[in-house]
Protein backbone atom coordinates (compact mmCIF):
# COMPACT_ATOMS: atom_id res chain seq x y z
CA UNK A 1 0.00 0.00 0.00
CA UNK A 2 1.49 3.21 -1.14
CA UNK A 3 0.81 5.38 1.96
CA UNK A 4 2.21 8.67 0.72
CA UNK A 5 0.36 8.07 -2.45
CA UNK A 6 -2.80 8.32 -0.32
CA UNK A 7 -1.53 11.38 1.84
CA UNK A 8 -1.14 13.09 -1.53
CA UNK A 9 -4.35 11.83 -2.79
CA UNK A 10 -6.09 13.56 0.45
CA UNK A 11 -3.94 16.52 0.29
CA UNK A 12 -5.49 17.61 -3.15
CA UNK A 13 -8.68 16.61 -2.25
CA UNK A 14 -8.95 18.68 0.62
CA UNK A 15 -7.30 21.65 -1.37
CA UNK A 16 -10.11 21.41 -4.13
CA UNK A 17 -12.51 21.24 -1.33
CA UNK A 18 -11.16 24.49 -0.05
CA UNK A 19 -11.07 25.94 -3.71
CA UNK A 20 -14.74 24.87 -3.55
CA UNK A 21 -15.31 26.66 -0.26
CA UNK A 22 -13.73 29.71 -1.55
CA UNK A 23 -16.00 30.13 -4.51
CA UNK A 24 -18.65 29.75 -2.34
CA UNK A 25 -19.46 33.17 -1.45
CA UNK A 26 -18.87 34.42 -5.02
CA UNK A 27 -21.64 32.29 -6.16
CA UNK A 28 -23.96 32.87 -3.78
CA UNK A 29 -24.77 37.02 -4.66
CA UNK A 30 -25.03 38.54 -1.03
CA UNK A 31 -25.47 36.20 1.54
CA UNK A 32 -27.34 36.71 5.23
CA UNK A 33 -25.67 35.77 8.43
CA UNK A 34 -26.87 32.69 8.66
CA UNK A 35 -25.38 31.47 5.77
CA UNK A 36 -21.80 32.92 6.55
CA UNK A 37 -22.53 31.30 9.91
CA UNK A 38 -22.41 27.96 8.10
CA UNK A 39 -19.66 29.08 5.99
CA UNK A 40 -17.30 29.91 9.01
CA UNK A 41 -18.31 26.52 10.53
CA UNK A 42 -17.04 24.70 7.18
CA UNK A 43 -13.66 26.72 6.99
CA UNK A 44 -13.14 25.15 10.76
CA UNK A 45 -14.06 22.06 9.62
CA UNK A 46 -11.95 22.13 6.39
CA UNK A 47 -8.69 23.46 8.79
CA UNK A 48 -9.53 20.55 11.54
CA UNK A 49 -9.38 17.99 9.09
CA UNK A 50 -6.83 19.14 7.34
CA UNK A 51 -4.37 18.85 10.24
CA UNK A 52 -5.79 15.41 11.32
CA UNK A 53 -4.76 14.40 8.70
CA UNK A 54 -1.00 15.68 7.96
CA UNK A 55 -0.73 14.93 11.82
CA UNK A 56 -1.54 11.68 11.74
CA UNK A 57 0.73 10.94 8.22
CA UNK A 58 4.01 12.58 9.91
CA UNK A 59 3.32 10.81 12.88
CA UNK A 60 3.30 7.34 11.69
CA UNK A 61 5.63 8.03 8.09
CA UNK A 62 8.00 6.12 9.80
CA UNK A 63 5.24 3.10 10.15
CA UNK A 64 4.09 3.43 7.25
CA UNK A 65 7.79 3.46 5.29
CA UNK A 66 8.25 0.10 7.05
CA UNK A 67 5.41 -1.51 5.83
CA UNK A 68 5.49 -0.27 2.19
CA UNK A 69 9.26 -1.64 2.06
CA UNK A 70 8.24 -4.85 3.78
CA UNK A 71 11.17 -4.55 5.85
CA UNK A 72 10.38 -6.66 8.19
CA UNK A 73 12.66 -6.85 10.84
CA UNK A 74 12.88 -3.33 11.16
CA UNK A 75 9.50 -3.33 11.44
CA UNK A 76 9.41 -5.42 14.02
CA UNK A 77 12.14 -3.32 16.13
CA UNK A 78 9.88 -0.27 15.81
CA UNK A 79 7.07 -1.47 17.00
CA UNK A 80 8.39 -3.46 19.45
CA UNK A 81 9.98 0.03 20.58
CA UNK A 82 7.35 1.91 20.50
CA UNK A 83 4.86 -0.70 22.10
CA UNK A 84 7.53 -2.77 24.78
CA UNK A 85 9.56 0.18 25.11
CA UNK A 86 7.45 3.10 25.71
CA UNK A 87 4.29 1.23 26.62
CA UNK A 88 1.73 2.50 23.77
CA UNK A 89 -0.14 -1.27 24.21
CA UNK A 90 -2.67 -0.03 21.56
CA UNK A 91 -5.06 -2.89 19.57
CA UNK A 92 -3.44 -1.71 16.56
CA UNK A 93 -0.09 -1.50 17.17
CA UNK A 94 -0.56 -4.93 18.86
CA UNK A 95 -2.42 -6.62 15.99
CA UNK A 96 0.39 -4.90 14.01
CA UNK A 97 3.24 -6.03 15.60
CA UNK A 98 1.88 -9.90 16.22
CA UNK A 99 0.97 -9.82 12.28
CA UNK A 100 4.56 -9.25 11.55
CA UNK A 101 6.27 -12.02 13.64
CA UNK A 102 3.80 -14.45 12.11
CA UNK A 103 4.99 -13.56 8.40
CA UNK A 104 8.45 -14.46 9.85
CA UNK A 105 6.67 -17.54 11.09
CA UNK A 106 8.08 -16.48 15.11
CA UNK A 107 5.28 -17.68 17.13
CA UNK A 108 7.49 -17.57 20.00
CA UNK A 109 7.91 -13.76 19.25
CA UNK A 110 3.28 -13.75 19.09
CA UNK A 111 3.62 -15.84 23.07
CA UNK A 112 5.45 -13.33 24.25
CA UNK A 113 3.54 -10.18 23.20
CA UNK A 114 0.91 -12.24 24.57
CA UNK A 115 2.40 -13.07 28.03
CA UNK A 116 3.64 -8.71 28.06
CA UNK A 117 0.38 -7.22 26.85
CA UNK A 118 -1.70 -9.67 28.89
CA UNK A 119 0.17 -7.91 32.14
CA UNK A 120 0.18 -4.46 31.16
CA UNK A 121 -3.27 -4.29 29.52
CA UNK A 122 -4.88 -7.67 29.07
CA UNK A 123 -8.22 -6.19 27.06
CA UNK A 124 -5.12 -6.09 24.43
CA UNK A 125 -5.01 -9.51 23.92
CA UNK A 126 -8.67 -10.17 24.55
CA UNK A 127 -9.03 -7.93 21.18
CA UNK A 128 -6.51 -9.69 19.42
CA UNK A 129 -7.51 -13.03 21.01
CA UNK A 130 -7.87 -14.91 17.05
CA UNK A 131 -4.32 -14.11 15.84
CA UNK A 132 -2.81 -15.35 19.33
CA UNK A 133 -4.69 -18.31 19.29
CA UNK A 134 -3.48 -18.56 15.93
CA UNK A 135 0.12 -18.44 17.10
CA UNK A 136 -0.86 -21.71 19.33
CA UNK A 137 -1.79 -23.73 16.11
CA UNK A 138 1.22 -22.84 13.94
CA UNK A 139 3.11 -23.66 16.81
CA UNK A 140 1.24 -27.15 16.80
CA UNK A 141 0.66 -26.62 20.67
CA UNK A 142 -3.39 -27.60 19.96
CA UNK A 143 -4.36 -28.24 23.25
CA UNK A 144 -3.16 -24.78 24.41
CA UNK A 145 -5.24 -23.60 21.35
CA UNK A 146 -8.32 -25.26 22.80
CA UNK A 147 -7.89 -24.10 26.02
CA UNK A 148 -6.92 -20.96 24.99
CA UNK A 149 -10.01 -20.09 22.43
CA UNK A 150 -12.67 -22.26 25.01
CA UNK A 151 -11.87 -20.13 27.57
CA UNK A 152 -12.40 -16.75 25.53
CA UNK A 153 -15.75 -17.62 23.49
CA UNK A 154 -18.40 -16.49 25.45
CA UNK A 155 -16.79 -13.22 26.34
CA UNK A 156 -15.43 -12.50 23.13
CA UNK A 157 -16.16 -9.52 21.66
CA UNK A 158 -19.68 -9.75 19.40
CA UNK A 159 -17.75 -8.57 16.23
CA UNK A 160 -15.25 -11.76 16.26
CA UNK A 161 -17.01 -13.64 18.49
CA UNK A 162 -18.83 -16.35 15.50
CA UNK A 163 -14.69 -16.65 14.81
CA UNK A 164 -13.26 -17.31 17.64
CA UNK A 165 -15.80 -20.08 18.17
CA UNK A 166 -14.61 -21.43 14.74
CA UNK A 167 -11.30 -21.44 15.64
CA UNK A 168 -12.39 -23.23 18.97
CA UNK A 169 -13.70 -26.03 16.59
CA UNK A 170 -11.00 -26.21 14.35
CA UNK A 171 -8.35 -26.58 17.00
CA UNK A 172 -10.92 -29.23 18.55
CA UNK A 173 -10.67 -31.16 15.09
CA UNK A 174 -7.27 -30.88 15.18
CA UNK A 175 -7.24 -32.71 18.43
CA UNK A 176 -9.13 -34.97 17.47
CA UNK A 177 -11.70 -34.33 19.55
CA UNK A 178 -14.06 -34.29 16.50
CA UNK A 179 -17.77 -34.72 18.52
CA UNK A 180 -16.81 -31.78 20.93
CA UNK A 181 -16.22 -30.24 17.35
CA UNK A 182 -19.32 -31.11 15.69
CA UNK A 183 -21.47 -29.59 18.53
CA UNK A 184 -19.85 -26.25 17.78
CA UNK A 185 -20.08 -26.64 14.10
CA UNK A 186 -23.79 -27.45 14.11
CA UNK A 187 -24.34 -24.30 16.24
CA UNK A 188 -22.29 -22.22 13.58
CA UNK A 189 -24.14 -23.66 10.30
CA UNK A 190 -27.48 -22.66 12.02
CA UNK A 191 -27.14 -19.76 13.47
CA UNK A 192 -24.16 -18.00 12.06
CA UNK A 193 -25.28 -14.30 10.57
CA UNK A 194 -21.55 -14.37 9.17
CA UNK A 195 -21.35 -16.30 5.49
CA UNK A 196 -17.76 -17.30 5.62
CA UNK A 197 -17.99 -19.09 8.77
CA UNK A 198 -21.66 -20.82 7.65
CA UNK A 199 -20.21 -21.92 4.76
CA UNK A 200 -17.07 -23.31 6.57
CA UNK A 201 -18.73 -24.75 9.39
CA UNK A 202 -20.81 -26.57 6.93
CA UNK A 203 -18.39 -27.72 4.64
CA UNK A 204 -16.16 -29.41 7.35
CA UNK A 205 -19.42 -31.09 8.71
CA UNK A 206 -20.26 -32.50 5.52
CA UNK A 207 -16.74 -33.08 3.93
CA UNK A 208 -14.43 -33.93 6.92
CA UNK A 209 -16.28 -34.92 10.34
CA UNK A 210 -19.13 -37.14 8.47
CA UNK A 211 -16.28 -39.65 7.43
CA UNK A 212 -14.78 -39.56 11.02
CA UNK A 213 -18.34 -39.95 12.66
CA UNK A 214 -19.99 -41.80 10.18
CA UNK A 215 -23.59 -42.72 12.49
CA UNK A 216 -23.72 -38.59 12.52
CA UNK A 217 -23.50 -38.78 8.57
CA UNK A 218 -27.37 -37.71 8.10
CA UNK A 219 -27.49 -35.45 10.43
CA UNK A 220 -24.54 -33.57 8.91
CA UNK A 221 -25.61 -33.72 5.71
CA UNK A 222 -28.80 -31.87 6.31
CA UNK A 223 -27.15 -29.48 8.47
CA UNK A 224 -24.66 -28.69 6.21
CA UNK A 225 -26.81 -28.61 3.00
CA UNK A 226 -29.61 -26.44 4.83
CA UNK A 227 -26.46 -24.18 5.80
CA UNK A 228 -25.62 -24.39 1.87
CA UNK A 229 -28.99 -23.12 1.13
CA UNK A 230 -28.50 -20.40 3.29
CA UNK A 231 -25.14 -19.31 1.90
CA UNK A 232 -25.82 -19.78 -1.68
CA UNK A 233 -29.23 -16.99 -1.50
CA UNK A 234 -26.30 -14.41 -0.18
CA UNK A 235 -23.50 -15.61 -2.17
CA UNK A 236 -25.23 -17.20 -5.42
CA UNK A 237 -21.79 -16.97 -7.55
CA UNK A 238 -18.00 -16.85 -7.64
CA UNK A 239 -17.54 -13.39 -7.84
CA UNK A 240 -19.86 -12.95 -5.09
CA UNK A 241 -17.62 -15.12 -3.10
CA UNK A 242 -14.61 -13.01 -3.70
CA UNK A 243 -15.92 -9.92 -2.49
CA UNK A 244 -17.05 -11.62 0.50
CA UNK A 245 -13.37 -12.84 0.94
CA UNK A 246 -11.66 -9.41 0.17
CA UNK A 247 -13.25 -8.10 3.12
CA UNK A 248 -10.69 -9.97 5.13
CA UNK A 249 -7.79 -10.64 2.89
CA UNK A 250 -5.33 -8.67 5.06
CA UNK A 251 -6.47 -10.69 8.11
CA UNK A 252 -3.99 -13.32 9.00
CA UNK A 253 -6.21 -15.09 11.23
CA UNK A 254 -8.90 -15.72 7.53
CA UNK A 255 -5.61 -15.76 5.16
CA UNK A 256 -3.88 -18.94 7.08
CA UNK A 257 -7.47 -20.62 6.60
CA UNK A 258 -6.51 -20.53 2.43
CA UNK A 259 -7.08 -24.01 2.01
CA UNK A 260 -10.28 -24.78 3.70
CA UNK A 261 -11.64 -21.61 2.18
CA UNK A 262 -10.59 -22.88 -1.44
CA UNK A 263 -12.54 -26.72 -0.93
CA UNK A 264 -15.54 -24.94 0.73
CA UNK A 265 -15.76 -23.01 -2.93
CA UNK A 266 -15.82 -26.00 -4.56
CA UNK A 267 -17.97 -27.71 -2.20
CA UNK A 268 -20.23 -24.84 -2.78
CA UNK A 269 -20.54 -24.11 -6.16
CA UNK A 270 -18.42 -27.37 -7.71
Amino acid sequence: MKFKSIYIFFSITLFILLFILILIPRLSGSPDNDFWSFYYLLIILWVLLFSLVNVLYFLNRKLFSLMESENWPALIRYLENRIIQKGRYSTRLVRLLANTYLELSDTAGVMNLENISGIVKPLVVDENVLIFGLARILSRDISGAVRFYQSRRENANPQIRDWVCFYYAFSLILAKEYKQASIELKILARMSKNMLITALSAYFLDGVLSHVLPDLYVEFRDISYSARTRVLKNLPNFDSWRRELSHLSKEFYFTSLQKYTDKTKEWLYG
